[in-house]
């Protein structure tokens, strides 16, 4: 018997990351007091678990530390790959860079992609003045949406594919990222060639000046890259072992230059470690509820899973919401399928949460550091409620849309 009161620290931990970053943001820029937050509500899970269940709390463990390896090992090499230049602002250059990012989004994460291109695409449009609409589109594309193809892409197909979830499988999904990508871009080029042509002569004038050709710093990380993704298909602890060698020799042989120009710091590893350590430890009992339970909760359809994954993964992380629905489906014993889940079940929970991952924020982790980024290089970016009210209006046609084709009887 599970006792109802051990969901309290897992929905506890899930509206501080929420509330916080809102409410006391400068007490939540502290790694330190997130740490202090993720171990106090952790205690009373780890008191539980331990006398009851030490098996789920070993394999818990064991998750946390391919999640965060594989995710410290991306951004640390991703860190040390750097993109100079400066090319001209047009609205086919910016919607090709979001193309670019939508791809490398897959293959190194939306983490690691965000980190390498914000940098380039905010330097190529710092001419212009009527750049307020070109984060939210960034962090749509590159951030969010472009990494549904692998589980390199985005943290929840990462643990999907630490449940269970065969690797590969995660590219039937190019339908609904072509559909909701290609849209993104067409919808950005739209509205990025209308306020161009309402720039100043003299903001043109400037940008045809400055231009200078891209340049790429750190290739030796690319083979660092590639040792990753090679990694991913080892057994635990090989996989591990060697994804973390990838990112310790990119930090000391990779390019110093390269990573001073990303002004490389772990703050947002750091950041992610700590607040992971304690969610994934949390959502223990909870996962363990829906499993044995799901079927009680009369969600059933892909449609329910598509709207529900992604209505919290909205307000809320979408790690932990992808693998609470996944438990939640896997409860519902229904034959067939993979890891326990119909397929079509299934595609609705990963597009859910990658997918509406982009709708605040804090969906994804991404979100806050491109947006962090374009402040500081003088970037107008939308305020936290404005940002949900433009993803919304953008996105929620697009989600009508994907219902409609992929997840209604």
């Amino acid at each position: 018997m599970i006792p109802l009161w051990t969901v309290l620290p897992f929905a506890a931990l899930l509206l501080s990351i929420a509330i916080f970053p809102v409410v006391a943001p400068h007490f939540w820029e502290s790694n330190r007091n997130k740490a202090i937050i993720s171990l106090v509500l952790s205690i009373p899970t780890l008191a539980w678990l331990f006398p009851n269940t030490p098996g789920g709390l070993l394999h818990t463990l064991e998750e946390y530390a391919s999640f965060v390896i594989l995710l410290g090992s991306l951004y640390v090499i991703s860190g040390g790959i750097a993109i100079s230049g400066d090319l001209r602002a047009t609205p086919k250059i910016n919607s090709l860079f979001l193309a670019v990012g939508a791809v490398l989004a897959s293959l190194i994460g939306t983490t690691g992609a965000s980190m390498i291109l914000i940098r380039p695409f905010l330097r190529t449009n710092s001419e212009r003045n009527n750049t307020a609409h070109q984060t939210l589109f960034f962090i749509l594309v590159v951030s969010n949406c472009g990494g549904i193809l692998t589980p390199m892409g985005d943290p929840p197909l990462f643990l999907g594919y630490l449940r269970g979830v065969p690797f590969l499988w995660t590219l039937r999904l190019f339908p609904q990222w072509a559909i909701v990508v290609g849209s993104l871009l067409l919808i950005f080029y739209l509205w990025d060639r209308r306020v161009y042509r309402k720039e100043p002569h003299e903001a043109i004038r400037e940008d045809r000046i400055n231009v200078k050709p891209l340049r790429l710093q750190g290739w030796i990380n690319l083979l660092f890259l590639s040792g990753v993704l090679y990694g991913i298909f080892l057994p635990s602890p090989w996989r591990e072992v060697l994804m973390g060698l990838m990112g310790f020799l990119s930090y000391f042989l990779g390019s110093k230059t390269a990573r001073n120009h990303n002004r490389f710091t772990w703050h947002p590893i750091v950041e992610i470690a700590v607040l992971f350590a304690g969610i994934f430890i949390t959502m223990v009992p909870t996962l363990m509820l829906l499993k044995y339970h799901g079927a009680e909760f009369g969600i059933t359809k892909p449609w329910q899973f598509f709207w529900l994954t992604g209505s919290l993964s909205a307000l809320l992380d979408n790690a932990p919401t992808y693998v609470t629905f996944l438990s939640l489906a896997q409860g519902l014993g229904l034959p067939g399928g993979i890891a326990g889940v119909p397929e079509k079940i299934l595609e609705a929970i990963s597009v859910g949460a990658v997918f509406f991952g982009a709708n605040s924020y804090i969906g994804n982790g991404p979100n806050f550091m491109v947006k962090a980024i374009a402040d500081h290089s003088g970037f107008k970016t939308p305020s936290f409620f404005s940002y949900m009210a433009y993803a919304a209006l953008i996105l929620f046609p697009l989600y009508i849309l994907i219902t409609l084709l992929f997840f209604l009887p």
